[in-house]
């Protein structure tokens, strides 16, 4: 007899007890969900992680196209330092081209031509393959080649309008030829501020440019690519090797996750290129094999814990009516007399679960409060952090809701706008701290912040007004923050006051040269005049050369000398009776040398004045010692002239007897002649010291010239009882000196020592004068025993009108001193109160080579004066 299905079902069920169906039906529960939730939780991961992955591609393509922006953008900035750079001025400063002039452009190979710094090593910039300046027009009139590329014939002669802005800087990518080259270009102007035509700057746009656009990012997770948009064909990529030019962008959807970007709105370019990003397939499907290898691992955990829990629950659940089963079945058995079934007498295992539920879920509530307050503090402490990076900020910042109405600004807000934080909340910005001619300008930086993909969001620089209604240049950076379903707006405000300062001085510095009224120069090592502003021509028709012209072979001779020197040298010349002062300033380290000249004709026509007044007051000061010696100088006059009177006598008495001899009448003549030489001597000494003449230096013996001072003042030493004491030399001294001047010297010495004598005893009155030579110089030392002066008065002795004498002008030692230190010497003087004074000069020797000075070489200079 066949048994059918159910019933044989039923009769295991019987059984089986029913814990065991319980845990049966347990692991068939769990095992069904979780194939289920397999199916469904597969196909939705798969779905969260395609849209994550598409997010990441769009993020990476937009970080790509950003960092690509910000390196085109320093090329633009770049370029703008170039074309406003000083020495661009400078050297455009003396350049003119006509509208007609066909010539080819000056090209530099070998080296870079001075106007161009090197600014893209600095800036970690790929280097430019060629930098031109052209005239307004666009024709190329100078062109720097850095390689061995020739200049793409597309602007080889001229650069297309299109391409160039006279405004503002243009940066685009064009293809010349084969090639796809980054174009930068500003205007340029001279030193003077003429318009002269445009810097332009060429990068070749291949796999260094690429790669150096894409610093730091890794090529194996995220290759870019510039994309032709007619033919989808691929120009340039940052791996050459990976991503082949020329083919086309569908060759790669296999391989590759590509997303393609205009870039028409950034570089300002006509023709259609694309930016495109490439994230590899192979490191996605291998991101997605683990994903899913792990919410596989994960669901397993989770279904094999979902059955235990279930089994175990059910497990409880079967062993609690097991044990209300085995009450029934005692009673039963009381009852009806069934036998015990064999439970096991367990605990009561489902109030266990329900206490240990219950502790789990005190356990958890404590958790949740911990975490709760941990998160709390964690969001004080942000605050708090963030409240200190406000307070600490040196720019302003200023918080705006959507409205643009102020919530919310720093202390260095306050003080930069001038009022405090509670004047400033809730009123409009751009009404109270903007003019009305900057409002539409912050508008538009508003609006430019709302484009999430543009890096700076929204950067300009603006006016603002304070308080007081004074206005500052600042620049603003707007940073939007979307908070829920409502938009603020941060403003981060930088006082560029003291920047504006600096690029006017800068500015007016670089015109510096240009105009000022003294000659300024720039001439190489080779003697080209690289540069000469307008005050320059007169040195210019000077030496026959013009800018851009080597000076004359002397001159050139002069700039070499003074760059191997390598310090500032002096020169001086005199053109149509203006003399100039030229000083030579080498810069070794730049191979050029400036020369700054400036016309001192007043200051030597001065020096010649000077010069002039200081011969008549010598010449003054010589009449007046002479005319103080008139009474010595009449009284040695009257001794000849008194002995010629007497001889004559003597001969007409004779010769009126006819008693005397011949011989006696010829003895008398010769007496008669020489008292007569004897005056016309005194009269000529006289004569060349008291005479204005220019000054003429000749070689003499010093001692020579201190004997003939003494003769001067025989007769006041006579009258004094005073015998002069002479020291001098063993040998001849000699000096070249302008003999009038320094016997004007000696003469104002010692008559000074007379003087202070006339105050002695009779018996302590002593002269001496020594001469001697010590150390390549000759000393004259003037020695009394007078009174002495005090050491208040010795030091200003020299000093012009300064005098110890009664009705004396004070002007004896003064001129003393200038003849001295004209002569390369020194004067000055020593004493004692009470027992005397020495003066002392000092006067270099006479050269070896010159011949000495003779005592008949003066008497006939005396004879020529006379």
């Amino acid at each position: 007899m066949r048994l059918s299905v159910k019933s044989i079902l039923f009769v295991l069920l019987r059984r089986v007890p029913m814990p065991v169906i319980a845990i049966l039906v347990g692991l068939v529960v769990g095992l069904a969900v979780w194939v289920l939730l397999d199916q469904v939780q597969s196909r939705q991961v798969d779905k969260i992680f395609e849209q994550e992955l598409q997010a990441q591609l769009d993020q990476r393509a937009r970080e790509s196209l950003i960092r690509f922006d910000r390196y085109l953008s320093n090329y633009a900035a770049t370029t703008r330092l170039l074309a406003n750079h000083r020495r661009l001025s400078e050297y455009l400063e003396p350049l003119f081209w006509f509208e007609d002039d066909t010539a080819a452009p000056v090209v530099y190979k070998e080296f870079r031509p001075h106007w161009l710094p090197d600014f893209f090593d600095r800036e970690a910039l790929s280097p430019p393959s060629h930098v031109l300046l052209t005239d307004p027009q666009g024709r190329v009139r100078e062109v720097f080649q850095s390689g061995n590329d020739p200049l793409p014939e597309e602007i080889a002669a001229r650069i297309p309008t299109r391409l160039l802005n006279v405004r503002e800087v243009r940066s685009v990518i064009e293809r010349f030829g084969d090639g796809l080259y980054l174009l930068g270009s500003d205007a340029v102007e001279d030193a003077g501020g003429y318009a002269m035509g445009h810097l332009v700057v060429l990068v070749p746009v291949d796999d260094a440019f690429l790669a150096s656009s894409q610093r730091g990012v890794y090529v194996g997770r995220a290759a870019v690519a510039l994309v032709d948009g007619a033919d989808q064909r691929i120009v340039a990529s940052v791996d050459s090797e990976m991503l082949v030019p020329g083919s086309l962008l569908s060759d790669w959807t296999e391989s590759y996750l590509v997303t393609s970007q205009s870039m028409a709105e950034y570089e300002g370019a006509d023709s259609s290129v694309l930016f495109a990003t490439f994230v590899p397939h192979a490191a996605v499907e291998k991101m997605s094999r683990h994903v899913r290898i792990f919410e596989r691992r994960q669901r397993g955990i989770a279904a094999a814990v979902y059955i235990l829990v279930f089994t175990a629950v059910i497990y409880l659940v079967s062993s609690r009516l097991n044990a209300v089963l085995k009450r029934m079945t005692r009673f039963s058995q009381r009852a009806l007399g069934i036998p015990e079934p064999g439970f096991h007498r367990d605990g009561n295992q489902l109030l266990l679960l329900e206490e240990w539920i219950q502790h789990f879920t005190q356990l958890v509530l404590k958790a949740r409060e911990e975490m709760s307050i941990k998160h709390q503090a964690e969001m004080r402490e942000s605050e708090a952090l963030k409240a200190a990076v406000m307070e600490a900020s040196l720019d302003a910042i200023v918080t705006l809701d959507h409205g643009g109405r102020i919530i919310e600004l720093n202390p260095a807000a306050e003080r930069m706008l001038g009022l405090d934080r509670g004047e400033a909340a809730g009123t409009v910005f751009a009404e109270r701290f903007l003019p009305e001619i900057a409002r539409p300008a912050f508008q538009r930086l508003l609006d430019r912040s709302r484009h999430l993909h543009r890096e700076p969001q929204g950067r300009g620089e603006l006016v603002a007004l304070r308080s007081d209604g004074s206005e500052i240049p600042v620049e603003i950076s707007i940073v939007p923050i979307d908070l829920e379903s409502e938009r603020f707006y941060t403003l981060y405000i930088h006082d560029i006051t003291a920047r504006k300062q600096a690029e006017r001085e800068i500015k007016s510095l670089a015109r510096f040269a240009s105009e000022s009224p003294n000659p300024i120069l720039r001439v190489t090592g080779d003697g080209l005049i690289v540069y000469a502003n307008r005050a320059s021509r007169p040195l210019l028709q000077a030496w026959g050369a013009d800018p851009g012209e080597c000076l004359p072979e002397d001159w050139r001779d002069e700039i070499a000398v003074a760059l191997d020197s390598g310090e500032p040298q002096e020169r001086e010349q005199e053109i149509a009776g203006q003399v100039y002062s030229l000083l030579f300033a080498p810069i070794r380290d730049l191979g050029y040398l400036n020369i700054y000249a400036r016309d001192i004709t007043a200051v030597r026509r001065a020096e010649q004045e000077a010069r002039q007044h200081q011969a008549e007051l010598v010449h003054v000061c010589r009449l007046s010692t002479m005319g103080e010696m008139a009474t010595g100088m009449a009284h040695e006059l009257n001794q000849p002239l008194s002995a010629i009177v007497n001889y004559a006598n003597g001969c007409s008495r004779r010769l009126q007897n006819a008693s005397s001899k011949t011989e006696d009448l010829v003895g008398a003549m010769g007496q008669i002649t020489v008292q007569a030489q004897r005056a016309s001597e005194i009269i000529r000494r006289l004569r060349a010291l008291v005479g204005k003449q220019p000054p003429i230096r000749t070689d003499s013996d010093l001692n020579h010239l201190v004997r003939e001072v003494c003769s001067f003042v025989e007769f006041e030493t006579a009258r004094l009882a005073l015998q002069i004491e002479l020291d001098p030399g063993a040998h001849p001294i000699p000096v070249n000196v302008d003999l009038v001047q320094i016997e004007q010297v000696l003469l104002n010495l010692v008559r000074n020592a007379i003087d202070a004598l006339h105050e002695s005893p009779e018996e302590r009155r002593r002269l001496t004068i020594r001469t001697r030579v010590e150390g390549g110089q000759a000393i004259v030392e003037v020695e009394d025993t007078g009174p002495g002066i005090t050491a208040d008065r010795i030091l200003h002795l020299f000093h012009p009108f300064f005098t110890t004498k009664e009705g004396g002008m004070g002007m004896g030692l003064a001129i003393s001193q200038t003849i001295v230190e004209n002569h390369d010497g020194r004067i000055w003087a020593e004493s004692e109160p009470g027992t005397g004074s020495t003066f002392y000069v000092s006067l270099p020797l006479a050269q070896a080579d010159t011949p000495d000075a003779t005592v008949a070489g003066k008497s006939e200079l005396l004879e020529s004066l006379t």
